[in-house]
Formats: C-alpha cells, sequence, structure tokens
C-alpha cells in the first residue's frame, strides 16, 4: 500500500482579498497570482492592480548560497569522470573525498551566512540568513551521516570511531565552552568547568577530561582516566579489543560502584539525567555505544536508534522531520531518506547531488519510477530545471541535463527556449550550446527571434548575420531586400564588412546573392576594373535575381561604363536593353524615354565604331 502523500504547505497572498476568484498562470519555476473579475454570482466587481509572483525555490535567488551552487557543480562534474569498469576497492576512496568536498562546500557557505546573519543591523535579513544556516546544518548532519554508514560503509568497530567523530563534529559548542573556563583566572571555579568536563566525557574525550580535571587543585583523575578510554582500532582484532574492552568496563565498574554517577559504565538513567548537555538523542545514542556496545554492528543501528530516540524524546513530543530522517538512515532505508529529505527541505539541491554520488556507488540500482526514468535522473532533472528558472545559474544546468541520458536532452530542448535573450551574448553563449549539441531546430529558433529585434532595431547587417546563421532563406531575402531599399535611398551600403565577406553564405537565397554580387560589381568599378564590372553587371541581369524594383538603378549604373574605352559599347548595351523593355509602367517615362534616346545614340556609335576595319 503506497503512503498517502503529506499535505502540500500553504502560502498566503498578503494583498488578495478574502473570498476573492484568483487566477493565475504557472511558468517555469513560480507561480504568477492576480485578482479576477470574476463573482461566483457571474457579475464583475472590482479588480486588483497586483500580480503575485510565488517562488517554489527561493534559495537560488541569494547571493552566497549561490556559491553553494556553482561550486557543487564542478564537484558533480568531476564525478561524472570517474570510470564505471574501475574495481570497487579503488573508486571508494574516490567517493568518499567527494562526499567530504561537497560537505566542505556546505561549511563554507553556512561559515559565511553566520557571519552575515550576525554582522547584519536588519532583523529581517539577520532571521532569514539564520533560517538558512540551521538548514545547512540539518544538511551537512544528514549528508555526514550517510557518509559513514553509506558511501564509507564503515565496518563493526571503526563504525564507532565515525559515529563519534560525526558527533564531535556536530557538536562544537563543548570547545567554545572549554576556550571560556581556560582563559578565566580560576578554571576550577568557572560555572562552566563541570559542564565541560561532563560534556568531554559523554563524547569519548577522555583525554581532555583528564587534563581539565587536572585544574583541580587537589584532584588527581582516576586510574580509568589515566588509562582513558579503551577505543577500537589500530592492529588489534575486534575480539582482542572486546576483551579488552570488557575488563576495562569492569575495572571501571567496580571503582564506581559508589558513585553517584556511573557515566563511564553506560548507566542510561545517568546518561539521560544529562540530557541538557547531550542535547539530542543521536548524542545520547552514540554515547550509549560508546559506554555499552562499542563493536556494534551497522546491522545492529536501528534497534539502539529507536530505542534511544523513544527514551530520549518526551511521552507527549512529536518526532521532527530530522529525526524521522536520520532514524532511517540509521535503519539504512536509502530512499525513506530521500524521500523525507524531498518533502522537508525547500529545493533539490542536497536530495539531487547525494542521490547522484549514491547511484554512482550502486547503491539505488534497483530502484525506478513507475514513468520510466530512474530516482537519480528525476532528482537532477527536477534541480536543473529549477536553475533555468535564474538568470545566470541556468548555465550550470546545462551539464546537469547533459549527464541524463533518457530524458536530460528532451529537457534541456524545452528549458532553452525559455532562456531570456537579454543581449546578444547571452545569445551567443545560448546559441553555442545549441550548437554544441547539434540542437538545430533550436538553433534556428534562436537566430530567427534574434534577426527579427535586429531588424525591428534597424541594425540590418546584425539581422542579415543572425537569419545566416539559421539558415532562412526567407528571412534573409526580406533583409537583402531592405539592404537594397536602404542603398537606393541613401546611395551607399552600411555594415561593407558583412557584405563583403558573406563567401558560399550569399548562395542561401537569390536576392542575398544579388546583394552579394552587386556589392562586388561596386568594388570592381571602384578599383576601374572596368571590363570585369561590366560582365559581371551583364550576368546579374540575364541570371534574373536582380529585383524588378532595382532594374532603373542597374541602368543608370551601366550608363558610365558606356564611356569607358576597354569596355566594348555594345556589350553594355546589351546589359542596358536587356531590361529596359520590361521596366514596369509606374516608373518615371520621363527617365525611360531618357534613356531610350541616349541608349540609341550610343547604339548607334556602337555599330558604326565596333563594324569599322581600321586601316
Amino acid at each position: 500500500m503506497e503512503e498517502v502523500d503529506v499535505e502540500p504547505v500553504i502560502t498566503n497572498i498578503p494583498a488578495a482579498s478574502h473570498g476573492k476568484h484568483l487566477g493565475f498562470a504557472w511558468g517555469p519555476g513560480d507561480i504568477l497570482l492576480f485578482e479576477t473579475l470574476y463573482k461566483a454570482s457571474g457579475s464583475a466587481g472590482s479588480g486588483c492592480a497586483f500580480i503575485h509572483e510565488v517562488r517554489k525555490d527561493e534559495d537560488i535567488y541569494s547571493p552566497i548560497l549561490r556559491k553553494l551552487f556553482n561550486e557543487s557543480h564542478h564537484i558533480f562534474v568531476g564525478l561524472q569522470t570517474i570510470r564505471e569498469d574501475l574495481p570497487s576497492k579503488n573508486k571508494k576512496p574516490q567517493f568518499v573525498s567527494i562526499s567530504k568536498n561537497y560537505r566542505s562546500v556546505i561549511r563554507a557557505c553556512m561559515e559565511e551566512l553566520q557571519q552575515v546573519a550576525v554582522s547584519t543591523k536588519d532583523a529581517q535579513v539577520a532571521m532569514q540568513y539564520g533560517n538558512q544556516v540551521s538548514i545547512l546544518l540539518a544538511i551537512e548532519l544528514i549528508w555526514n551521516l550517510c557518509e559513514v554508514l553509506f558511501i564509507d560503509a564503515a565496518p563493526a568497530g571503526s563504525l564507532l570511531l565515525h559515529l563519534l567523530d560525526w558527533v564531535r563534529l556536530h557538536k562544537a559548542d563543548v570547545d567554545e565552552k572549554a576556550r571560556d573556563v581556560l582563559q578565566s583566572e580560576s578554571p576550577a571555579e568557572h560555572h562552566d568547568y563541570w559542564d565541560v568536563v561532563m560534556s568531554y566525557v559523554l563524547q569519548g574525550r577522555l583525554d581532555e577530561a583528564r587534563q581539565m580535571l587536572m585544574k583541580q587543585a587537589n584532584l588527581q583523575p582516576a586510574n580509568y582516566f589515566t588509562r582513558g578510554l579503551i577505543s577500537p582500532g589500530g592492529n588489534q582484532t575486534l575480539t582482542e579489543f572486546d576483551v579488552k574492552w570488557r575488563h576495562w568496563h569492569e575495572e571501571v565498574d567496580r571503582c564506581l560502584q559508589d558513585s553517584s554517577s556511573p557515566i563511564l559504565v553506560g548507566d542510561e538513567d545517568t546518561l539521560l539525567a544529562h540530557k541538557d548537555l547531550l542535547s539530542t538523542w543521536y548524542h545520547f545514542l552514540v554515547t550509549r555505544l560508546l559506554f555499552c556496545h562499542p563493536t556494534v554492528k551497522p546491522t545492529e543501528l536501528h534497534y539502539y536508534a529507536q530505542s534511544c530516540l523513544t527514551m530520549f524524546l518526551d511521552s507527549r513530543s512529536v518526532p521532527e522531520p530530522l529525526d524521522s530522517i536520520l532514524l532511517a538512515a540509521f535503519e539504512f532505508d536509502i530512499h525513506q531518506v530521500i524521500k523525507d529529505c524531498s518533502i522537508a527541505l525547500n529545493n533539490w539541491w542536497f536530495v539531487a547531488h547525494l542521490t547522484d554520488l549514491l547511484d554512482h556507488c550502486k547503491l539505488l540500482q534497483s530502484h525506478n519510477l513507475h514513468f520510466g526514468s530512474n530516482l537519480r535522473e528525476f532528482l537532477l532533472l527536477e534541480y536543473a530545471s529549477g536553475l533555468f528558472t535564474h538568470h545566470s545559474l541556468w548555465q550550470l544546468a546545462v551539464d546537469y541535463f547533459d549527464n541524463c541520458p533518457e530524458f536530460g536532452r528532451v529537457y534541456l530542448e524545452l528549458q532553452i527556449e525559455r532562456v531570456p535573450l537579454d543581449t546578444e551574448r547571452k545569445a551567443l553563449k545560448v546559441l553555442r550550446i545549441c550548437e554544441q549539441r547539434q540542437m538545430s531546430e533550436q538553433v534556428r529558433s534562436i537566430c530567427k527571434v534574434m534577426a527579427m529585434r535586429a531588424l525591428r532595431n534597424n541594425r540590418l547587417g546584425s539581422a542579415l548575420s543572425w537569419s545566416i546563421r539559421a539558415k532562412d532563406a526567407a528571412f534573409a531575402t526580406l533583409i537583402s531586400e531592405r539592404f537594397l531599399q536602404d542603398y537606393c535611398a541613401r546611395g551607399t551600403f552600411s555594415d561593407l564588412d558583412l557584405i563583403d565577406n558573406l563567401g558560399p553564405a550569399m548562395l542561401l537565397s537569390d536576392r542575398l546573392t544579388f546583394l552579394g554580387k552587386y556589392r562586388e560589381f561596386h568594388k570592381l568599378y571602384g578599383e576601374k576594373r572596368f571590363g570585369e564590372a561590366a560582365k559581371l553587371l551583364l550576368s546579374l541581369m540575364t541570371a534574373k535575381i536582380a529585383p524588378r524594383s532595382f532594374w532603373m538603378t542597374l541602368l543608370t549604373d551601366a550608363l558610365p561604363l558606356l564611356e569607358q574605352k576597354e569596355v566594348g559599347r555594345y556589350n553594355v548595351l546589351r546589359i542596358v536593353f536587356h531590361p529596359i523593355n520590361n521596366i514596369d509602367e509606374d516608373l518615371e517615362l520621363t527617365k525611360v524615354e531618357l534613356l531610350r534616346l541616349a541608349l540609341a545614340r550610343n547604339l548607334a556609335m556602337a555599330i558604326v565604331k565596333e563594324g569599322t576595319v581600321e586601316t
């Protein structure tokens, strides 16, 4: 039987009046809400002037947390490069190292948030950053435990040592208290002195507890403090350690049988009497294991975890989401950990990266979702989709989509079209991503958008460049027409560098070919290569690629060639007479008649000259 989904969190819209009908529009990462004129009775009411944006992930807009996203992206990309064919024993140290890298990034962001929260004078900002610190603390706590239990997979014996490090790392207030005590004039009389001693003992730091006890002038630590707590490790076997530990435990028990605080023998009531120093049930768990069951096996953890949670919490208390997540980890229920974290946390960063790492450790291979994708890919897709709503983090999301073999490309194709092309530089970034992945449809779409925008702003060169890149013949034809109209109006071409270097791109459309060749004609004329210019002009006319509206301009260009000696008049007249009989009637008849007279005279002279044999 499937679990029923939890009730969604209610988000209050401050300016929305009670009883009003709300309209909404879904976005890729948020929702737009607004009051409508609709009433239940069907009559129109007064509307509201505000539109409210409801974001599902506010963290991506935090400048400090953006560092978390950027740094973890580099770690993620590096993780994907680990070869699948390497033996597991060779990959395990790499996975543990990568896990620690993720945690160090979390810690760095947490410390920076803490500094800002303390230094700011804005109470609301301080509270916001304080909440983010609390979330990151919980995330790092869960990740560290998963690293110990799943990634490093510590066996019995060394497992306890890892759990002790885990507790010490996340219960660091004792070190701050110890510094205050030692820096005081009389440490033994400091009000936190005995709290520090007891805290050291509860964390298994008996050497430090002994050093602190020596601050008492007339007190020598007992023999069991001098010897210190025997801990598993070194070259001894688990059996050898167990024998030594039992001997030590009996000696401590004998020394403390008249004591009112037999902590070292793991008396549960005594441990629970120091709840204020333990502060959490999982600290109580590790302390209890330290003094009662130091050789605990991974498979036994869930029993002790459940009993410690029950003993530590008040009978009327309800476990927090963090408690349930940690308990699921101690039960080695990876999928429940991921599910509970997905519900409890406000973004997908944690579950996406942790699941990806666990998947590389081959711990999630058997878990596929009913709707086609595996768990790793589903979470990465959700996380990357959220990044695409941000104005700069969308670039990181591309690598996440690239590493989702089943649906990553489909998601990328859909999301990349939603990126606002605010500037040409940004458009080129998006275009480069699409071209590298042979996303031809998206390339054409982006180029068309940018070409149309440039055309609206009368930037013909940019518009032509984008249309060529899109291989859009129709649009290239339209822009070429604009270039020619511009030339007719001003007598010069704009963006000469682009037109002069069209190369094979001019073959995209007849009109673009004409534009390029016509510009080439002007260059030849300017270089006084009149014979070549005349031949090119003739080919343009006979090829019938010149627009009819441009024929009068071509005729005007041809007339000066009649006076050049190296150009045969007859050839030029072939150019001129070819279109003159087909000129539209709406052109100025006066110009046409003047052209006819001039051409008739030049034709007669050409016939006479070229038909005369020189002696």
